[in-house]
């Protein structure tokens, strides 16, 4: 068996059980979350495999009521061997999602994670049985391809939602995933309070809090919508609802556009709780600098990519702090974005930004 130290816990990853040390600045995020959301009560940990999400919630976030689940014999066995390792009596059942949630003594949880190989789908109603009022989820993705719309047809299947295959493909991908979970928890007459999204690597993980009411539940849905996109001049419009309106041809030059959707269209932060997480991240430089840049951004939907539209208006590249001044100096919100490092988040339009990019380089060709 292989050792690992990771944040207080202390596991052995046997043979056959999933560790991946490159997904630690995720576990290092989901921990400051719990603590910066002042979570407490009952977790459900319903893909535990090595068991070091749950031993580090017990651990750094002070849960002591956790239930971890795996459908893999050998991981159930090796995470309650961890969990023992690490001087914990936590509860490690070898079951299913599926089977646990419908067996009828689970009750309920105020914490849950779902971080599974691939798609959440599967699992997303199943958990919503053993939700209440104030749960929190934690919910992970990493069926990224799907999202990000490289396979278009899945993400119709599994989503319902026709995704982006561009430079907005992450944030979008998010937005379809908010979506899914959004319109499932309707169903049962829970609203949905996005708290956090991260996009990094190969995963999305979307961090909300539910919100029990019929009421509650049709707000959530109003918040979802669909998004229109420019090819030509990377221009993007967006409208809430279930039948809105939305051009066919670009405002900004006329190109034909394209919807994408359905998709959810408001706030991804609570800035309060992920100014607090930034404030707690310390020396973990991975989640630190994540953070830092979630917590700098705009937190309105989407974004523009700056290679993209130096690209097409057949220019070279333009220094983003140049850009962002220039545009701030024109009246302008501007910020950095986690799902870009060359994008950029603003309530200028397409124009405004071209115009500006131009103005900066006529400004360095006249410098020569």
């Amino acid at each position: 068996m292989a050792t690992v130290a990771e944040g207080s816990a202390r596991i052995s990853v046997g043979s056959g059980v999933f560790y991946n040390p490159r997904m630690r600045a995720l576990r290092d995020i989901s921990v400051l979350f719990l603590k910066a959301a002042g979570a407490k009560g009952r977790l459900l940990d319903s893909t535990s495999a090595t068991g070091i999400r749950g031993i580090r919630y017990a651990k750094e976030a002070g849960f002591s009521d956790i239930v971890s689940l795996d459908i893999n014999a050998q991981a159930a066995r090796n995470a309650s061997l961890n969990m023992r390792r690490n001087g914990l009596k936590l509860k490690c059942l070898n079951e299913s999602v599926q089977g646990f949630c419908n067996g009828g003594d689970a009750g309920q949880f105020d914490v849950i994670d779902l971080d599974p190989f691939g798609t959440p789908v599967p699992h997303i109603n199943d958990l919503l049985k053993v939700s209440r009022d104030k749960t929190l989820l934690m919910v992970t993705a990493t069926d990224t391809a799907v999202l990000c719309g490289a396979h278009s047809n899945a993400c119709v299947k599994l989503y319902g939602s026709k995704p982006m295959h561009s430079e907005l493909c992450k944030e979008s991908g998010i937005r379809i995933l908010l979506n899914f979970v959004i319109r499932s928890a309707a169903q049962f007459n829970f609203g949905v309070e996005p708290l956090l999204s991260v996009s990094d690597m190969h995963y999305m993980r979307v961090f909300a809090r539910l919100h029990a009411g019929a009421k509650e539940a049709l707000e959530s849905v109003k918040q979802c919508g669909f998004a229109s996109f420019c090819g030509r001049c990377r221009s993007f419009s967006y409208a809430k609802g279930a039948t809105p309106l939305l051009g066919a041809e670009c405002g900004d030059c006329g190109a034909d556009t394209e919807a994408f959707g359905p998709m959810y269209l408001g706030p991804l932060y609570d800035k309060r709780i992920t100014g607090r997480m930034t404030g707690m991240a310390g020396t973990m430089d991975g989640a630190g600098v994540l953070l830092s840049r979630i917590n700098e951004e705009l937190d309105m939907p989407f974004f523009y990519s700056i290679p993209r539209i130096t690209r097409t208006l057949r220019m070279s590249s333009v220094p983003m702090g140049n850009l962002i001044e220039r545009l701030r100096d024109k009246g302008f919100s501007v910020s950095r974005t986690q799902f870009d490092k060359d994008g950029i988040k603003t309530d200028a339009g397409a124009k405004n930004v071209a115009d500006a990019i131009r103005g900066l380089g006529y400004d360095q060709g006249s410098a020569h």
